[in-house]
């Protein structure tokens, strides 16, 4: 074989396996996350700033509202009495049941001690605006954070229970369960460290002002998470009319 018949096979090669390479391609800036879609006038208007006795309620910032996030009426379907407030804080929502298969929902952020009790109890009474007391397992494991709170801190827009708090008993007594407002609005919708089921002190004023004493509770469990949010199936036999053949 000639030099000169050599080179051209081995150019030929070069450029054939030039061929078979692939560019990579240029690395994509990431997508911005997409802007939150605007609320209603009567959404944003039922999380505006509002006086409460000596106080005012912040806004709720409008980067974390949401129709879906929002108060509101949904069908609901369940045997419980009207008036009945039923937590499913799997699904980080709590109902308060309304006539005709309907209930008021509100969002909820859960607390790891707001998965600490199932079942059924009721609210002997509330408080608007509760002093707060950190616990001993909460002292025991964080002292460094709930120290200087030891003994308490008072009602104001800075305590963590909120303007609203809900006391939760059983037949056994104080289950220590709570439903209750927060300082820290972001936090609604989310799970979190510590509290037990909190709303925005907009929708935990509105709640408590349509819950009497001895409202009854029922909070579900994991396995129950979404029940009452789908029509139950029709009882066939109920639908039969006239006399049996």
């Amino acid at each position: 074989m000639t030099q000169l018949l050599k080179a051209l096979l081995i150019g030929t090669a070069l450029l054939a396996l030039a061929a078979c390479e692939t560019p990579a391609p240029a690395l994509a800036a990431p997508l911005p996350a997409p802007a939150p879609a605007p609320v209603s006038a009567e959404t944003a208007a039922m999380y505006a700033a509002r006086p409460d006795g000596d106080l005012t309620v912040p806004a709720i910032p409008a980067h974390l509202l949401s129709e879906e996030k929002a108060r509101q009426i949904v069908d609901y379907w369940t045997n419980e009495p009207v008036g009945t407030i039923i937590v499913d804080p799997h699904a980080k929502r709590l109902y308060q049941v309304r006539p005709g298969n309907k209930a008021m929902r509100y969002t909820v952020g859960v607390g790891a001690a707001g998965y600490g009790f199932t079942g059924e109890a009721h609210i002997p009474y509330q408080r608007a605006w509760p002093r707060w007391t950190p616990t001993d397992s909460m002292l025991a494991e964080n002292p460094e954070h709930y120290g200087p709170s030891k003994d308490g801190v008072d009602g104001g827009l800075a305590n963590p229970m909120g303007a609203r708090a809900l006391y939760i008993h059983n037949s056994g007594g104080d289950t220590f369960y709570r439903i209750h407002g927060t300082p820290d609005p972001q936090s609604i919708g989310t799970a979190s460290s510590a509290g037990c089921i909190r709303l925005f002190n907009q929708d935990i004023i509105h709640l408590a002002e349509n819950t009497d004493s001895m409202t009854r509770v029922v909070v579900l469990t994991q396995a129950q998470s979404g029940q009452g949010t789908t029509r139950p199936p029709v009882d066939q036999t109920k639908q039969t009319s006239g006399d049996p053949a």
